[in-house]
């Protein structure tokens, strides 16, 4: 059958990405902490490549056969196996690939131990081009903040709200999601647990406002800890905090590449 795609192209101009977007794949994320176990989740997973200019348009069905053949767990050499396949399949120079999605831990409320699971949304970015893999690991994590200023200025009592921290590393070396999720939750005044009871509220509360916390707080101590980390090469820490009495968010972006 005569391959269109193939074809010269009516305008002869070379497309940085092409591809597939929002696939929906059962993936298997080995854990940390449950040695040798990994967790059984769901991606949305993006693919790409660069098309010349000289073809007409790439073959989306390729794209589909090559996460169709790949069934392993999610790490940095099968991602970079995928990523190969792709390129392969595609007859491309270039292969581009993102994975999200959600990963659990079982929480322990701080006072009664009461244990419920957390969900944190995670993103696997990935470009595959001359051999060389540039792979990217993210995670968003929700903390409490308690505002200094408010504090400060009031009897007893502050604003607080609810923050995100959105952590994206480039490493020489492993790191566990568990890691970065440890980094983000500490720099808050305190975590955010999905089961509470009255005992646990209190002490919430109460470590929170010990430990008052501006954005720029926050930002800056994940990113003191990211800097430790000796096979983390380049990271960005964005922390966006969901003003309660303001309409508006505040935030603050701090990234640093070791190599430079």
């Amino acid at each position: 059958m005569k391959d269109v795609q193939s074809g010269p192209a009516e305008v002869a101009m070379p497309i940085d990405r092409v591809g597939v977007k929002n696939l929906r794949l059962p993936v298997l994320v080995r854990s940390r902490d449950n040695k040798g176990e990994v967790q059984h989740t769901v991606a949305s997973v993006d693919l790409s490549v660069d098309l010349p200019a000289r073809f007409k348009g790439t073959h989306m069905s390729r794209f589909i056969e090559a996460l169709r053949a790949w069934s392993e767990e999610l790490d940095y050499s099968s991602f970079k196996r995928l990523l190969e396949d792709v390129r392969l399949r595609l007859q491309a120079e270039r292969a581009h690939l993102i994975f999200r999605f959600p990963y659990f831990l079982q929480r322990l409320a701080p006072e009664t131990g009461t244990p419920a699971l957390m969900d944190y949304q995670c993103t696997l970015l990935g470009e595959l081009e001359s051999g060389k893999l540039t792979f990217e690991l993210g995670v968003d994590v929700p903390v409490m903040t308690v505002c200094p200023c408010s504090l400060a200025i009031c009897n007893g009592g502050a604003h607080s709200q609810r923050a995100i921290v959105r952590i994206r590393t480039r490493s020489t070396g492993m790191v566990w999601i568990e890691d970065l999720i440890a980094i983000a939750e500490q720099a808050g005044s305190s975590p955010v647990y999905a089961l509470l009871k009255r005992e646990d509220e209190r002490r919430v509360t109460e470590d929170a406002f010990a430990k008052p916390a501006f954005v720029e707080d926050v930002v800056r101590s994940a990113a003191d800890e990211l800097r430790r980390l000796e096979q983390v090469s380049w990271f960005r820490v964005e922390v966006e905090s969901q003003e309660s009495i303001h309409n508006h968010s505040a935030y603050a972006i701090i990234e640093l590449d070791k190599n430079v």
